[in-house]
């Protein structure tokens, strides 16, 4: 886990390359360098995980000098490619290296086979190409711009607004985009002219030209699940699963996980255990409110598996107390993420630099009322209704029922047809689609999430479609995001075993009638069999909800207030209709929830911080 930075089509400056070390510190405090050829600068922070000597330090070159690697992320699997390799003589016990020679063996074809999480970068010296490529899973964060023929690229927007000629300006056709979902989707970010590289895709750069490709995608998946019953399907998971966990334990430095005393935080720390000879750390978030205390199932799990369990007792204040800098941590205005900070940072106290995450759980294995609810929704009557009956139906419900819900039924009420396709991208709104684009003057974009559902229309299964809408959109766009940006805030790398490719390939190609949850990820329950305590699985699913309603009506109202009237003096909305929300919300009037208030609030925060022109 990293941080890298570079350019092809010119070279930094030693200023340049100073700021841009600045900006990415917090990502690898252990060691820098770079390396300049004419046309290209390759930027790497360390944080040592493997062969924490010098022999691994980045940017690596191959021995012959032609290619040069920087990488963030672990490759899982890196024993396995070495193996397949030409003999040679190894100088590292890194991955960083292995990649070298497969890059040198296969070409870009070298994606293909690997493992794990990464973002990373090749110059190839001959032919004056760079290779750009990111994770499948889009574990890894890569933005980067295009401009006059050079390609830039970073771990974090930050690192790139600090480097041009112009200030950094609001992207205004993201921005509704962000209104709609607290984030945003697909390749657009919130700053003009710089573009997040999708998971799963790779760029090469040559001569100021690019090209652009995706190494996988839905129709090249192993389809092995497709033809499995339900016993088949139980073993299989639990032996990919499995894998996944033990593969992900690889590490020279102090490892843990977090355990919640959930699903799936309690199944991996179950198969760490199987897969260690040491006993492992544990660490669980507890509160004194027993309504969001989830102590007794976190202690039965490390109990169970004789884990050196750390409970860390946080109160709201705590939360409210770290929000100031968890905000200056966010790269990328969101929705969400405090809690990851806060999280991230007293398990990074106790001395662990490795964290496993059951991240991923829910998605993978319905864990979301989403999966449920929306097949209900689809085959429900109302929905089943000739088009022109539906929108006067939704009519006639808009104007006697209000709020968000009611605002929400009546816009799939509306819809032009009642499909997949059209119903996901509604169900997963904060803001209405087309009050976002009014908002903010741009009525004629396509919606964000077509891309998403139309790829997810190639799988035939409902519960996939679903999984697949989570992943691409919400999943990958915000709390893969904000994991990252806030556990390298302090310097922790965070390991998400639920998403090993493989484990995903397989899971969206069972069958519904196999996975089909009779109560929640009863497929992955039952694929643990024993090793999950029954008081864990069959308990009533919490967490710990901030009172941001409470805080913004009293402990943040000064400082919220504060920027709201400053993001209405930029004139990106209408200040009167802003004003007006504020007021209403305040009031406890109106359709306003929280969020509704929240995410203005971030992005003035996130703007007046890194100076983003509107």
């Amino acid at each position: 886990m990293c941080g890298i930075a570079g350019i092809a089509g010119q070279e930094w400056t030693p200023a340049e390359r100073e700021q841009l070390f600045a900006a990415l510190a917090h990502r690898g405090p252990d060691d820098r360098g770079h390396f300049s050829a004419p046309e290209v600068t390759l930027m790497h922070l360390r944080l040592s995980i493997l062969d924490t000597s010098p022999r691994g330090a980045q940017p690596m070159s191959s021995p012959d000098g032609r290619y040069s690697l920087i990488h963030n992320g672990e490759i899982y699997n890196f024993r396995e490619i070495q193996a397949q390799l030409p003999a040679q003589e190894w100088k590292t016990e890194t991955d960083t290296e292995v990649i070298l020679a497969a890059y040198a063996h296969w070409g870009k074809d070298f994606l293909h086979r690997l493992n794990g999480m990464f973002a990373l970068a090749i110059w190839d010296q001959e032919e004056r190409t760079l290779l750009v490529a990111r994770d499948r899973m889009g574990i890894k964060p890569l933005y980067f711009q295009v401009e006059n023929g050079s390609l830039r690229f970073a771990s974090e927007v930050r690192a790139l607004m600090k480097i041009g000629s112009r200030p950094p300006r609001l992207n205004h056709s993201a921005l509704a985009n962000y209104l709609c979902y607290m984030t945003t989707y697909g390749a657009q970010s919130l700053v003009e002219g710089v573009e997040m590289l999708g998971a799963g895709e790779y760029m090469v750069w040559k001569l100021g030209k690019i090209e652009r490709d995706s190494f996988w995608k839905p129709g090249d998946f192993n389809q092995e699940g497709k033809h499995h019953d339900r016993a088949q399907a139980q073993k299989r998971v639990l032996e990919l699963l499995s894998k996944a966990v033990e593969r992900r334990m690889l590490s020279d430095v102090p490892l843990g996980a977090f355990l919640s005393g959930g699903i799936d935080s309690s199944a991996i720390v179950a198969l760490m255990a199987q897969a260690s000879d040491q006993p492992v750390d544990t660490f669980s978030v507890i509160f004194q409110e027993k309504e969001f205390d989830e102590s007794p199932w976190s202690q039965m799990v490390a109990d169970r598996y004789n884990t050196r369990h750390h409970p860390i007792l946080l109160k709201p204040q705590d939360f409210l107390d770290q929000l100031p800098a968890a905000l200056a941590a966010m790269d990328h205005p969101s929705g969400d993420g405090i809690n990851s900070y806060v999280v991230a940072g007293v398990t990074r106290a106790q001395g662990i630099t490795v964290a496993l995450s059951g991240l991923g759980g829910d998605e993978l294995f319905a864990g979301y009322p989403v999966f449920t609810q929306l097949p209900g929704i689809l085959q429900s009557a109302p929905m089943r209704l000739p088009a022109p009956l539906r929108r006067l139906l939704g009519s006639v419900y808009g104007t006697f029922r209000k709020g968000r819900q009611a605002a929400k039924k009546t816009a799939l009420l509306k819809l032009p047809q009642a499909d997949f396709q059209r119903v996901y991208p509604v169900y997963r709104t904060i803001f209405d689609w087309p009050v976002s684009k009014q908002l903010v003057g741009q009525e004629g974009l396509g919606h964000p999430l077509q891309g998403i559902v139309a790829e997810a229309d190639q799988f035939s299964e409902m519960l996939s479609k679903v999984s697949w809408g989570e992943i691409r959109s919400y999943t990958q766009s915000v709390l893969l995001r904000d994991m990252d940006q806030m556990s390298m805030a302090h310097a922790l790398e965070a390991r998400v075993p639920f998403f090993d490719h493989e484990l995903v390939e397989y899971v969206l190609g069972i069958p519904d009638q196999v996975k089909w949850p009779g109560y929640p990820k009863q497929l992955l329950v039952e694929a643990m069999g024993d090793l999950l305590p029954g008081e864990v699985v069959h308990r009533k699913k919490m967490g710990f909800v901030f009172p941001w309603e409470q805080w913004l009506r009293g402990e943040l109202k000064a400082w919220a207030q504060e920027r709201w009237k400053r993001l209405a003096e930029r004139g990106i909305v209408d200040p009167n209709f802003l004003m007006k929300v504020w007021n209403e919300f305040q009031r406890g009037q109106g359709p306003w929830l929280w969020i509704h208030i929240w995410v203005w609030v971030v992005l003035e925060d996130w703007m007046e911080r890194n100076s983003v022109e509107s």
